[in-house]
Parts: C-alpha cells; structure tokens; sequence
C-alpha cells in the first residue's frame, strides 16, 4: 500500500532529462546587448530569438538552467486562459485582445512546432486536454468558458457522462471540456533544449550568479553580480515566481504560489487502458486544482496545489494521494516513485505581465498555470520588443508595474491557502452531491 511507504522527494524531471548544457558562475566584467536574469522557458526563448537575430544575448541565473517553475511544473499545455474572449476585450480594449486571442488559438502549435523546429527532445505529447468540473455550478462555467472560444475558433468539444468517463478513465466527473490542441512536454528537457539552442546561436549562458543590483550608467545598465559585472543595453527579468528585490515592485506584482506532484511506478498496460487511455491531460476547476498526465515511460504524473517548497509541508503529500484516490480510485494503491515541490507565480489578473519600467529594461512574469504555452510566447513577445517591435505589435500590452494589494499579508498567507482551497473544494462536493440526491430530475441541469 502507497500510504503506508514514505516517498522520497525528488524532482521527476531532473532524472529524466538530457544533461544540462555546460554553464559557470559569471567571473569579472561582461558587456552585451542584452542580459536576461532567470534561465527558465521565458528566458530562455527569449534568448533563443535574441540571438537567431544576431543581438549579443548572455542568460544568469541564481540557481540552475531551470531550477523554478520550468523545472517543476506538471508540464502541461493548457492554451487558453481562464478568462473569456469577451473579458479581454473589457479588459484590454478591441485591438489588444483581439492579438492575445489569435495569439492564444495557435500557442500550442506554437509550442510544438518549435519543439520539432529546434529538434529538442522533450517527450512531447499532442493528445488534447480534458478540463473537467467537480460541481455543477463550475460545470456551468467551464460550458459558457468553451463557447466562447469556440465563438472566436478554438478547437473545443463538451464531453459528459459515460463518454468522458471512458476518455479520462475517471467516475469523478460528470462534465468537461475536450481542448483538442493540448498536450504535455518533459518541462525540465524543454529549457534544457532551449538552452542549448540559444548557445548555439552564440547565446552565453551562467549559472550561480545572482544579479545583486542595477544601476544606469553611462547610458548603460550596470548589473553586479558576487564576482563580476554585466554591462548590458537592455535587462529583460524573467525570474517569475522566485522574483526578488532587484527591481523596485516587481516582486509585489506576483504572488508564488505552490504546486506539488507525485510520479507513480510505470502503470501496466491494463491500468493504461483505464487511467487516461488516450494519454491526454486532466485538470479540473478545484480551487486546489487536481492535474495529471502521462511520461514517457508510463509514469503517471499526478499534482495538486501545495503549501511549501517540500511536498510534505502542510501535508502536501496527503493531499496528492487523496487526490490521486478520488481521481483514479482503480490506482489508489499504486507504488509512488517521488514527490516534489516547486513555485508557480500568480497575477491578480490571472494573467502574464509584461512591463517596462525604465527605458532599456523589460519584464515579464506571472503566467498563472499556463506557462508551458504561454513562456513561449511571452518569450518571443519580449524578443520582438527588443528587436523594434511596436507596442500596438505585441502580443501582451506592455502594462505599468502595479504592486498587488496587501501583498504582504498575502504572501504570509501562501501556506494556508492550500488547506483553505481544499477545505472548500471537499464542502462544495458534498453540497453538490447532497443537491443531487435529494434533487435528481434536476441533478443534470
């Protein structure tokens, strides 16, 4: 039995993803077109444009080629937002939402086009995604969320009943949305692949060397590093979640929150052909989000949100395998290979920021659980920025910092968010259900 082996925590990508490209702490005084602080998918695309155009491109980081989120995440692609065509326009005005829209309907084409383009080897997977509901009320929002993208052309079916309990090998849920242009990457071996393209196009790349501060001088930006200097045109900061100081506000525009996976033992055949048959993705609308997906060696990938950078802390990993229990109750005593824990940075919009605070200096942050799509993008949006593209161009609008309110009180409160979620997730089942019951001519309405 699962529940009675302690799992051990290590990150399921780091063991099966090609090595990492050759990197070194940065040492005396560098000078280049273009710094970008943070080695993750947006930095690292962005570098890979960068330097296909010639632009001298050097990447640092403070950790490792993708120690975040690129590193950690569930790797799945799930291309559209949470919000409606119709809210972006509210939003951000005709023109603007009209090219994050079309820009949205191909982000996962986008995606795996680059992935055979660049040749990288990251065991992607087009199958689709199933989002599903666990009540009838977020039933009804996912329902209005896929019309309106299917309004505007996006490749989206409503499945229910039997049909989706065959497709997701799942009795929990009775309504969901099939994304026909879904699907999942190996994240850790996607940003090594992008790394190793951009140093090929010439692209340097440093490990260890956290940027200490910046300063303009001389018509340049100065980064200071513990043992060297980076004297660079344009600063692109694309640290995400494990955003610091470094610039005034921008720590306050992102909120980290947690997520947590497990990796199962490779499932046998006959599990295959019950959990997930078509190897698509699953997430479905809980505050504390249930996800899962397939590797490639048949390890089922299964996450939910967490509290801390451990999976055990404020019993992370008791949620995974309740979650796993409830989800895949034909799976509930499978052996658990790892656990971990990673950071994944959240706007109050729900959406990614991109700013430019100061002439010559560029950000962009916070995808919000659509990072494996929408880095990409984002990091191509920064390239094109840097290269002379129009703001009226780009595919995010280029937005003020905006500090969250009572960021602060927020952030201390990160570790309890995962049990407030879940404590409200597990009452508006039971309230769904009990409707159910006492209600069933009504139960499908």
């Amino acid at each position: 039995m699962t529940a009675n082996k302690a799992i051990p925590e290590e990150i399921h990508w780091h063991r099966t993803a090609p090595p990492p490209p050759d990197c070194s702490p940065l040492e005396g005084t560098i000078k280049t077109d273009v710094a970008i602080i943070g080695a993750g998918l947006t930095g690292l695309r962005t570098a890979v444009t960068l330097a296909e155009a010639g632009t001298q491109t050097i990447v640092m980081d403070a950790q490792s080629i993708g120690f975040g989120a690129s590193g950690r995440s569930g790797g799945q692609c799930n291309p559209i937002w949470r919000a409606t065509p119709d809210d972006l326009n509210k939003r951000f005005g005709n023109a603007q939402a009209e090219r994050l829209v079309q820009t949205t309907l191909t982000s996962a084409d986008d995606l795996f086009d680059d992935i055979r383009r660049y040749e990288i080897d990251c065991e992607a997977e087009q199958n689709g995604w199933l989002q599903t509901a666990h009540t009838r009320s977020a039933a009804k929002g996912i329902a209005k969320l896929g019309e309106s993208w299917r309004a505007v052309g996006a490749d989206i079916e409503e499945i229910s009943g039997p049909e989706l309990h065959a497709k997701s090998g799942s009795p929990e849920y009775s309504f969901g949305l099939r994304h026909a242009k879904g699907g999942f990457v190996q994240p850790m071996a996607l940003t090594r692949g992008y790394a190793k393209v951009a140093q090929a196009h010439g692209a340097q790349l440093f490990e260890k060397t956290p940027a200490t501060s910046i300063e303009k001088k001389d018509g340049k930006w100065h980064l200071r590093t513990p043992n060297g200097e980076v004297i660079a045109d344009t600063v692109i900061l694309t640290t995400n979640a494990y955003t610091d100081k470094l610039w005034p506000g921008l720590q306050q525009t992102v909120l980290p929150m947690v997520s947590v996976a497990l990796a199962t033992a490779p499932l046998t055949a006959a599990q295959q052909a019950s959990v997930l048959p078509g190897r698509m993705t699953i997430s479905d609308t809980r505050l504390a989000i249930y996800f899962a997906r397939y590797d490639a060696g048949n390890r089922l990938i299964f996450g939910c949100v967490g509290s801390g950078d451990s999976p055990r802390d404020w019993g992370g990993v008791g949620r995974l395998r309740t979650g796993l229990r409830t989800v895949f109750p034909q799976i509930a005593d499978i052996d658990i290979e790892c656990s971990w824990a990673g950071r994944i940075g959240v706007t109050q919009e729900m959406m990614p920021h991109l700013h430019e605070p100061a002439p010559g200096v560029l950000a962009g942050v916070g995808f919000s659980g659509r990072g494996i799509a929408m880095t990409s993008v984002m990091g191509r949006t920064l390239a094109r920025k840097v290269l002379g593209g129009a703001n009226s161009d780009l595919a995010f609008p280029v937005t003020p910092i905006k500090p969250m309110p009572l960021y602060a009180l927020s952030r201390a409160f990160v570790p309890l968010m995962a049990p407030a979620m879940s404590t409200h997730d597990h009452a508006s089942v039971i309230l769904d259900r009990g409707f159910r019951r006492s209600n069933p001519e009504r139960a499908d309405q």
